[in-house]
């Protein structure tokens, strides 16, 4: 019999308010294509349960110093980083990437929690002395209370990460409902926020379903939400929250093109599209899923593209692979299904992923790196965000014809620019109509103390993760206007005596 994984609340395994005859789901390791364990399936009973623990965890932990909570991150930050092969390892084991991905990604999470023990002065407030006659003005940033995070398969560790050091580091409490294929990753770090000195109740996981999702959204005592997924998904997220009047950072899908122009390093574009496209095996909301090569250098690029396609080692993430396999067997079938679309559209196939040669398990979740060109900007390869390892080259004849072509889709999360031509760049950074541009930087993801985020449907409200939006967002902030009376009006006189 498989292991059941429970929810975590008030600082320990909690098997839910239903026990054993509550509903599970399967967890799969997708290397082998079997399941490792089932994970519980939380109820309405279960969240507000969760709620109700973090709530009366926030009438203290609110209250806490700074320096206490400060205390907290700085343990939590050296427990995971004298950890992180452990948590990387188990990230492995579930999601599937290989471990110098998995373990990229603890990194780039661990960067928001060291962020997040600079708070003592990232959520100081502002100070006017003397605004009118013996009058001052000041602000304090406070707390909200009890936060909800729902977070995505394709980053387990770094994307609630993004969020929960900010929220607890600012004195909020937090439940977190992951990712029901990958959701190990969220009881390990509640277990070591534990470790870290972090009070029960602080920091509890749901795991679940739609079920958990709703009942999280609608909850009353539950101040805000942050969520990152698909775009219809992120939608429907910020709709149900605000309409409860909850404040909402909602981060949805992506369709990220990579303008090459014929200046470009050709060798530097194709290892940037190589990695960009096919790291974590494309199920990333900043992979690189378009090529926009401005003629006449398509053919040329797409050879060096091909090249090394055919160098890279597909297979078991534990083993020396360079990528691994999908998350689940109907999502493999899935973004497989579009490789017929495109020859249906009339694209031509450069690389089928499809039957890829595997360093790993006959039943594992397997599509191999695939190159489409000559892709339709009708076709759904094109408009639909794939959220796999295919990679279309879509050939244009002007620098402007590729920026209009970027500016015309619908998202508006990240973006690249390859050129050796400064003014080009500079020309791209302010033209793009998107949230994060890279300069022959093919993954432009800010580091932890800016803000990560696009414009139009790929972000739902005005919040980015992390950086300073993430100190916003999850404080509130209280201005007091005082006048204290001068001890001359009358009342005790502590000063020095006078001479009159």
């Amino acid at each position: 019999m498989t292991e059941v994984l429970d929810h975590w609340i008030a600082g320990r395994p909690d098997a839910g308010a239903a026990g054993d005859a509550g509903r599970t789901g399967p967890v799969y390791d997708p290397a082998l294509g079997q399941v490792s364990k089932h994970v519980r399936f939380g109820s309405a009973a279960d969240v507000d349960r969760a709620v109700g623990v973090a709530r009366e965890a926030f009438a203290s932990w609110g209250e806490a110093s700074v320096a206490k909570r400060q205390q907290v991150m700085f343990a939590f930050r050296e427990l995971l980083n004298a950890r992180k092969g452990e948590l990387a390892a188990i990230l492995t084991s579930e999601h599937g990437k290989v471990l110098s991905d998995a373990a990229g990604e603890v990194a780039r999470g661990l960067e928001v929690v060291e962020f997040a023990c600079a708070m003592p002065q990232l959520a100081k407030g502002a100070f006017s002395q003397n605004v009118s006659t013996d009058v001052d003005v000041y602000s304090v940033k406070e707390p909200l209370g009890v936060v909800g995070i729902i977070s995505p398969f394709n980053f387990p560790a770094m994307v609630p990460m993004w969020f929960f050091p900010i929220a607890i580091a600012t004195g909020n409490t937090v439940v977190l409902k992951p990712s029901e294929k990958d959701p190990s990753v969220a009881n390990w770090m509640a277990a070591l926020l534990q470790e870290a000195g972090l009070p029960d109740g602080v920091f509890n996981v749901v795991h679940g379903d739609k079920e958990a999702v709703d009942a999280l959204l609608v909850h009353p005592d539950v101040a805000s939400i942050s969520f990152v997924g698909s775009t219809p998904i992120a939608r429907y997220v910020y709709e149900t929250a605000t309409a409860k009047g909850k404040r909402v950072q909602a981060l949805g899908g992506a369709k990220n093109h990579m303008l090459v122009l014929p200046d470009a390093d050709l060798d530097l574009v194709a290892d940037s599209a190589v990695n960009a496209g096919f790291g974590s095996a494309g199920e990333r909301c900043m992979a690189v899923s378009v090529v926009v090569a401005v003629e006449p250098i398509a053919d040329e690029l797409i050879d060096k593209i091909k090249d090394r396609m055919g160098k890279l080692v597909i297979g078991d993430g534990r083993r020396s692979c360079d990528m691994g396999p999908l998350i689940t067997r109907e999502h493999r079938d899935k973004v497989a299904g579009y490789l017929d679309v495109a020859e249906a559209d009339g694209a031509s196939l450069v690389v089928d992923g499809r039957g890829v040669e595997v360093d790993g398990a006959a039943d594992g979740f397997w599509l191999g790196p695939t190159l489409i060109d000559k892709v339709a900007t009708t076709s759904a390869v094109y408009t639909d965000e794939i959220f796999g390892p295919v990679l279309s080259v879509v050939r244009v004849a002007s620098y402007a014809e590729g920026v209009e072509l970027i500016n015309a889709g619908p998202y508006g999360n990240g973006t690249a620019i390859f050129t050796n031509d400064g003014g080009a760049a500079r020309r791209f950074q302010r033209e793009a109509e998107v949230g994060m541009i890279g300069i022959n930087v093919p993954i432009p993801v800010p580091v932890a103390y800016h803000s990560f985020g696009g414009w139009k449907a790929s972000l739902f409200g005005n919040a980015k993760a992390y950086g300073p939006h993430g100190v916003e967002f999850f404080t509130r902030e209280k201005a007091v206007t005082s006048r204290w009376l001068d001890p001359s009006h009358g009342g005790l006189n502590l000063g020095f005596p006078q001479h009159t």
